[in-house]
């Protein structure tokens, strides 16, 4: 738990120096106000408190993590850093303690994901540049190279993944962060525009019922649940991630289970969506 103000700012030294393999005082600047002075103390404050975790590098005028860097304030999970960089979760101070709600959160395992895939995947996505990369996939455990242009991180849900133009492919694929392997190189910018991505382009609606194996009042309770409007729940998602949000939804498409009370919903509209699915 991040206890202090200057913990919060520890918290921030360490997950910019872990996962982007470089600090300034510039990233405490801009995410808390400070002036150039105050940034700089914080920094030489965390060197002494945690020696040996950073190093600074004339040539690239930042910290960079050493390699016996050991965090105190993060954790190893790159969501932690993905979630602080979308925007998607930050990091505010502890309420009072007579102020909370008893509660507990489900904390699924990490996936194994290295600073040293991450860190050329962030810069390669910020520059516009090809990379190659190992990458094996379960349904081809088989690792293979092959180059990609970065064009988003993607959270699913579930896990974190990074689309990318495939020149393998083709294509746009999406690449899970934990099945990249060694660490990525660069080779240089893109050499022309990418087409379109079509897919993440695209909006298209699902249309979710109840499973009609379920009793009425088995229904009823579904559709309150999810405030269906005719007994029907409309989801506007963008075409390349429809099939994520429908495992995210536990809505089966390819075949039902066989217990309707476990398969609850169904996909209304599966002939109007099924090509963007897979």
């Amino acid at each position: 738990m991040i206890k202090t103000e200057p913990h919060r700012r520890y918290w921030l030294i360490e997950l910019i120096a872990y996962w982007e393999g470089r600090l300034t005082a510039n990233h405490l600047q801009q995410f808390f106000g400070l002036s150039r002075q105050q940034a700089s103390k914080d920094i030489n404050q965390y060197l002494q408190e945690q020696p040996g975790n950073l190093a600074y590098c004339a040539s690239r005028k930042g910290h960079l993590p050493t390699p016996t860097f050991k965090p105190a304030f993060i954790s190893d999970d790159v969501a932690e850093y993905l979630n602080w960089m979308t925007g998607q979760r930050a990091h505010a101070m502890p309420f009072d303690p007579g102020y909370r709600l008893e509660h507990a959160i489900l904390a699924p395992p990490p996936r194994n994901v290295a600073p040293g895939v991450i860190r050329p995947l962030i810069q390669a996505l910020r520059q516009g540049q090809r990379l190659e990369v190992d990458y094996g996939a379960v349904s081809k455990p088989d690792r293979d190279g092959r180059i990609i242009v970065p064009i988003r991180f993607v959270n699913t849900g579930r896990r974190w993944h990074l689309r990318a133009w495939c020149e393998k492919a083709q294509g746009y694929r999406d690449f899970v962060l934990s099945r990249f392997h060694g660490e990525p190189t660069q080779e240089g910018p893109q050499r022309s525009p990418l087409p379109d991505d079509t897919a993440w382009d695209t909006e298209i609606t699902l249309v979710l019922k109840p499973d009609p194996r379920l009793s009425p009042e088995q229904q009823a309770a579904l559709a309150y649940d999810y405030d269906m409007t005719d007994g029907e729940l409309h989801l506007t998602t963008r075409a390349a991630l429809a099939q994520y949000l429908l495992n995210e939804m536990q809505v089966g498409v390819k075949m039902l289970d066989g217990n309707p009370a476990a398969q609850q919903l169904i996909l209304a509209n599966h002939d109007e969506v099924k090509a963007w699915l897979f």
